[in-house]
């Protein structure tokens, strides 16, 4: 994993695996059923590095041979997506940590100013959680991202990690310029938003891509000349 500037806590991924399957995601080729299952693996390796300070306790247990000393984890994690998107890159997770916590919390983006609008949230109890992992696949303007980190922080939960896919400079500047405390774990920092608000090159809307909700536009047919 490495760092993409020491004092902005932004973390983009550099493992061969995850640049692997970011390629596969953005393609358009890329179906429904593939692309859930590309999410899957790919939130797994980036929880896999974004968790790996996590604080571990000492525990005997017996073996069939013996008796030894292993290792739990002792900090209770939560899992918060931001709907709808989000709820693709909880399973993963959960898989990896199933005594986990899931809270959700309900954001939708204004089409004319492109902010975010709550419509929902509902948190695990602040005192049942040491590390929260807010889930989102796109970080574009950064505004749900930060609309979500206030609202768990108003819920009394400080320690917070994003987890996401694709992200623009935009996004993370505005992130780290309100929560500079919030780790950005990434699988990828793109170039730059266009003027809808889209991370360019990206790989479309996640949600759309993830759930199968596209609505194709039906295909332009050239009104036939009448013929004199």
């Amino acid at each position: 994993m490495k760092d993409s500037d020491s004092s902005s806590n932004v973390f983009e991924s550099t493992h061969p695996l995850v640049r692997h399957k970011v390629t596969v995601l953005r393609q358009t080729d890329t179906g429904v059923r593939r692309f859930r299952e590309v999410v899957w693996e790919l939130v797994g390796l980036l929880a896999y590095e974004a968790l790996a300070d996590l604080a571990l306790v000492e525990k005997q247990v017996t073996t069939p041979l013996t008796q030894t000393t292993g290792h739990v984890i002792s900090e209770r994690v939560a899992l918060v997506p931001i709907l709808r998107a989000g709820l693709g890159m909880v399973d993963p997770i959960w898989n990896l940590l199933p005594e986990a916590q899931i809270g959700h919390i309900g954001l939708y983006r204004d089409e004319e100013t492109l902010e975010p609008v709550e419509y929902y949230s509902k948190l695990p109890p602040a005192d049942q959680v040491d590390v929260c992992l807010l889930l989102d696949p796109m970080l574009a303007t950064g505004g749900s991202a930060v609309a979500a980190c206030n609202i768990l922080k108003r819920s009394g939960i400080e320690r917070i990690k994003y987890l996401g896919l694709i992200a623009a400079p935009e996004g993370i500047a505005r992130l780290h310029e309100v929560h500079p405390d919030v780790q950005i774990h990434i699988a990828a920092a793109d170039c730059c938003l266009n003027d809808r608000g889209y991370i360019v090159p990206g790989l479309g809307d996640a949600g759309d891509r993830l759930f199968g909700t596209k609505v194709e536009e039906p295909a332009r047919i050239p009104p036939v000349e009448e013929q004199t």
